[in-house]
């Protein structure tokens, strides 16, 4: 099935109708869809009138860099801020790993939105398009804050997502913008970059995002239309029964497998559960490729939508969530005097 993208930050008469297609599972949000939170509650609850309540609402709000939803929400350090905390007080670390997680988490479900693509497991080795994302350069380390990020987000009744299987963080090439190849054999990804990634399918992590990284020591496809990543490695080896979800299908790295119906239809054909069309001058086509989905697609996704949340009257209400933004903000003002 797939997750779409929309234009703006109302719905038009043509997206409506894509939303009641049965290829389409919900929606993934940018910054160009929002304008403030009552916008969002409106344009959720429109999206789900539109395609009926099964309808997935996500969003990337990793923090720094990538945080679609800015003005009204916390501004969220990047995950890397931690991770340097890391290395001088662990114990602390994991706590704003948890925290920063309650926060994205708990405010995205004041909206209805059910959940982010969210932590990053990569390792910070470099990636151009990583960068901050990453927690750390040790797997270990990654890992094991990956992990409070998991818990902090399952406390606020959201699904968690791991990005991007099986390791993105150390090829240098942005996957957006080039090809992404990482020549390192099996045995040595499987002993640094898929730990993160273990640790936090042990720790039940509903989902998990595909790298559009080719690994020719494995398979000569990009990870997410590899049957051997998904069915072999991830599924087989580390025992993961979640939800499979592609990177963006327009990304210049998924031109691997050619036009988008055929990058559709590889995703699926390798395992994928869910794929993402996240421009809207590919939704039709991808619809268009997508075949009817399996009879228990609806149920297996229903793992990713959010608990019932708090309201943002309530979390302004709330002396914790005061004293987490307090601590996880300082983490950029600490930078800003370092």
């Amino acid at each position: 099935m797939l997750l779409i993208g929309l234009a703006g930050t109302a719905l038009a008469a043509r997206e409506r109708a894509w939303l009641a297609s049965p290829a389409v599972a919900g929606a993934i949000l940018f910054a160009r869809n929002y304008a403030g939170r009552e916008q969002l509650t409106a344009l959720v609850e429109a999206i789900r009138e539109a395609g009926g309540e099964r309808m997935l609402v996500a969003v990337d709000q990793e923090g720094g860099p990538v945080q679609r939803f800015r003005e009204g929400f916390t501004r969220l350090p990047a995950l890397s801020r931690i991770g340097a905390v890391y290395d001088r007080d662990p114990a602390e670390a994991l706590r704003l790993a948890e925290e920063h997680a309650w926060v994205m988490a708990s405010e995205l479900r004041a909206c209805d939105v059910d959940f982010s693509f969210a932590p990053v497991a990569d390792l910070a080795r470099g990636n151009a398009a990583i960068g901050p994302r990453a927690f750390h350069a040790d797997p270990a380390v990654a890992g094991e804050l990956a992990q409070a990020y998991v818990r902090g987000m399952h406390l606020a009744g959201m699904a968690a997502v791991l990005k991007h299987f099986p390791g993105h963080g150390s090829v240098a090439a942005d996957t957006h913008k080039d090809v992404a190849v990482d020549p390192r054999p099996l045995e040595t990804i499987r002993r640094e970059d898929l730990l993160p990634f273990a640790q936090c399918i042990e720790a039940r992590v509903e989902a998990v995002m595909m790298a559009h990284v080719v690994y020719p020591a494995v398979d000569a496809q990009p990870a997410g239309f590899s049957r051997k990543w998904i069915g072999e490695v991830l599924r087989g080896e580390l025992g993961f029964d979640g939800i499979v979800v592609s990177d963006d299908i327009s990304m210049a790295a998924a031109g691997a497998a050619g036009g988008v119906g055929a990058r559709v239809r590889a995703h699926l054909a390798a395992g994928c559960d869910l794929v993402l069309a996240c421009f809207p001058e590919v939704v039709e086509e991808a619809i268009a490729a997508a075949p009817a989905p399996p009879a228990d697609a609806a149920p297996r996704l229903a793992a990713l939508r959010g608990a019932i949340g708090c309201t943002w009257a309530s979390l302004e209400d709330n002396p914790q969530r005061d004293r987490f933004v307090a601590r996880i903000t300082a983490l950029d003002a600490a930078e800003d005097h370092a």
